[in-house]
């Protein structure tokens, strides 16, 4: 994989880039000064009960006392939610119950500060985490929820249903008394609508497989748990949103930690969830379980003296231990209360449920706004003759801002934006993906990613002497499960000399890599973090690799790259590859010739001051001899062809078994007026009467 990071001669993004959001422009000096106020609302939800434990109503703010770390707060509102403890209520019959055929996202509603929007209603979210449980465990967990839905909801109720795949945080349903809607939510699910990954242990119960050695599965499972509490986090946030009072049900077949690595993303989860008034109410969707001491039919036995000693027998009995301790940590520390080792799952949802009697909304705005991530107490009192007794959190983080942030806050960030599904547009970002076929069976796929370099330069204005640029990139297979076929993680470190500065404040900043894919469907996130600001812009977008082998009436070419500039490699001010890397995938990109890469141009934005070249591989896939083609560039404005290159014939390919021919053209482009034109590329063959034809839309400027 070749990394490469270049600042390109062009100019800044047009508005026909593919870009993916703006950023605001500073103040200039012009004596003009601007005064900026934040305030921050905190909204508790306090539990008020009299001697005989019975909800005590009619009270006002007047009635109550907040202090924040000792400091009284003004109450804004008070508003009071009466939910009686009505019978559950059937639903409709005959119930209209839809198997769909794939399962619509949506979000959560968001609440106006001070808009109490569920008056008098108990939100309950259902969360499946589809990555934690195998098919038994899965269709066990649905079923509760069915169970509950039909026989335990009231009137009062309001159900929220939340999936996390392994990619993202899917609200499959916002807050709802629709008993059918559910139902049909979950009876999708059932059908096959999910995927799993199956956790790997690595102890002395482990089956002897035979395999060969392969990645640490201690390694494997330390990022997975992370993400799985990253993806139990965002949930958290999304509630966070509704002032009410919430309680989030959380299906899954146990959490293993992994020593101390895991500890900082626990915390942060807790954090954020007692931050959004949110409860954990986690199910071991296992039961009650009953282990053999050496495994059962399912798996190999584990081959070694464990078996002897009774090492394997105790593994078992505390990876399953341990497996519940996270639960249970989830639930005590937000509130809640974890169900472990009982078949009822719907019981678990029940004491969720029940948990929320009537209750009173109290919001303030802090006085204290600063953003240092620390622990704020809150202390709640009424009058003392009421002789009440009172049930609300304890206290709250505050935010960070990105300068205070430590090592872990700052890949929490991360994961949260690739989890996100809307794009976060702090920094621009424009992409381009091609395709080379290498093989019968494999192509290059390059990626060209552009920013411009104005956004990173702000990190000079304020005194950096350089700019570290995060950089991680995600791709799946959607034919496939949706599951990951690459990742990339990088970070390149640019110095921010003035005459760096300068260059970087007029012209856009290039990263490219490349992989190896096989023909299919696909999807790309890619994302980009300005590690001096904080600022982050994400790119995502579906891709298809056409299998070139069933191409039979057309020649079979590959995708087309346009660019305005061929760049010497030993330039850049970047290169993450070392010598050998480099030299290797110089040797399989196509877009590398003598020492020079082809930079792609992602705009399709070319000056008339520089050639346009054109690169691209026509295949001439079984045949014996090489039979010579006829290629061609046209440049058209509407109907009318403007201008045309002289033929080239192509007799020679490289010798590979597709019979690679690189058709590459240099245009000289000053003749023609500035503006809009399309381009079209084509290609001939005339002894197997076959053609090719390519068009993309370019603009010309001076």
């Amino acid at each position: 994989m070749r990394l490469l990071l270049i600042i390109m001669l062009l100019g800044t993004l047009t508005a026909g880039a593919q870009v993916v959001g703006q950023n605001a422009q500073p103040t200039g000096g012009n004596g003009v000064y601007t005064m900026s106020v934040s305030t921050k609302l905190v909204v508790e939800a306090v539990n008020v009960k009299d001697k005989q434990g019975k909800s005590l109503s009619g009270l006002t703010a007047k009635d109550f006392t907040v202090t924040e770390d000792g400091v009284p707060q003004q109450i804004s509102f008070c508003e009071y939610q009466k939910l009686p403890s009505a019978p559950p209520v059937a639903p409709a019959v005959p119930e209209n119950i839809t198997v769909y055929n794939r399962l619509a996202v949506t979000q959560i509603a968001a609440e106006k500060p001070g808009d109490v929007r569920y008056k008098d209603r108990r939100l309950i979210a259902l969360y499946f985490d589809l990555t934690a449980m195998p098919p038994d465990d899965k269709l066990r967990a649905l079923e509760a929820a069915q169970k509950f839905i039909r026989t335990q909801m009231t009137s009062s109720d309001l159900v929220s249903i939340m999936r996390y795949s392994g990619s993202s945080v899917d609200v499959l349903q916002d807050f709802t008394d629709d008993h059918n809607r559910l139902l049909s939510i979950l009876e999708t699910l059932i059908v096959g609508e999910n995927q799993q990954s199956e956790d790997i242990t690595d102890d002395a119960d482990s089956a002897d497989t035979g395999a060969a050695f392969g990645q640490d599965s201690g390694e494997f499972n330390l990022f997975n748990t992370d993400r799985q509490l990253s993806a139990l986090q965002t949930a958290a946030k999304m509630l966070g949103h509704l002032s009410e009072k919430k309680v989030l049900v959380y299906f899954a077949s146990g959490m293993t930690l992994h020593g101390i690595d895991n500890q900082a993303q626990l915390h942060a989860t807790i954090d954020d969830a007692i931050r959004s008034g949110v409860s954990f109410w986690p199910i071991d969707a296992r039961g009650l379980v009953a282990e053999a001491p050496l495994g059962d039919a399912t798996q190999g036995s584990p081959g070694n003296a464990a078996m002897y000693s009774g090492t394997a027998a105790l593994a078992v009995t505390t990876r399953m231990q341990q497996s519940q301790d996270t639960l249970y940590a989830l639930a005590e520390d937000t509130g809640g209360k974890a169900l472990l080792d009982y078949n009822d799952l719907t019981r678990g949802i029940v004491q969720a449920q029940q948990n929320i009697t009537s209750y009173y909304i109290l919001g303030y705005y802090t006085n204290n706004t600063t953003l240092d991530g620390r622990f704020r107490h809150i202390k709640i009192s009424v009058n003392p003759e009421l002789a009440a007794k009172l049930d609300y959190r304890q206290g709250y983080y505050a935010g960070k801002v990105f300068a205070k942030f430590n090592d872990a806050d700052k890949e929490r960030q991360l994961e949260d934006a690739l989890m996100l599904g809307d794009p976060v547009t702090d920094l621009t970002i424009a992409m381009e993906i091609n395709y080379f076929q290498l093989n019968r069976a494999e192509y290059f796929v390059p990626v060209v990613v552009k920013i411009p370099g104005r956004e990173l330069a702000l990190a000079k204005k304020r005194g950096a002497e350089h700019t570290l640029i995060d950089f991680l990139l995600e791709v799946k297979d959607e034919l496939g499960g949706n599951m990951t076929v690459e990742n990339m993680r990088d970070n390149v470190n640019i110095k921010l000399s003035d005459e760096t500065a300068a260059e970087l404040a007029k012209r856009p900043v290039e990263y490219d890599t490349g992989f190896t894919l096989l023909p299919g469907k696909y999807s790309i996130k890619f994302l980009a973090r300005d590690d001096e600001t904080g600022r982050i812009g994400t790119f995502q977008t579906p891709f298809v690799i056409p299998n070139l082998n069933k191409e039979e009436k057309r020649i079979a070419i590959s995708s087309v790259v346009l660019s305005g500039e061929r760049a010497d490699l030993k330039e850049a001010i970047f290169n993450a590859a070392k010598a050998k890397e480099r030299a290797k995938d110089e040797a399989a990109n196509p877009l590398v010739l003598n020492g020079q890469k082809l930079i792609p141009s992602v705009t399709r934005v070319f000056s008339k001051s520089r050639d346009l070249y054109v690169y691209l591989q026509a295949y001439e896939q079984g045949v014996t001899e090489v039979q010579p083609l006829i290629a061609f560039v046209s440049f058209y404005q509407g109907q009318t062809k403007v201008f045309e290159t002289q033929p080239m014939e192509m007799t020679s390919a490289m010798s590979n078994s597709l019979k690679t021919m690189p058709l590459r053209f240099s245009i000289g482009l000053s003749h023609l007026p500035a503006g809009d034109y399309n381009c079209q590329i084509t290609v001939l063959n005339p002894t197997g009467q076959k053609s090719a034809f390519w068009q993309t839309p370019i603009t010309l400027v001076p």
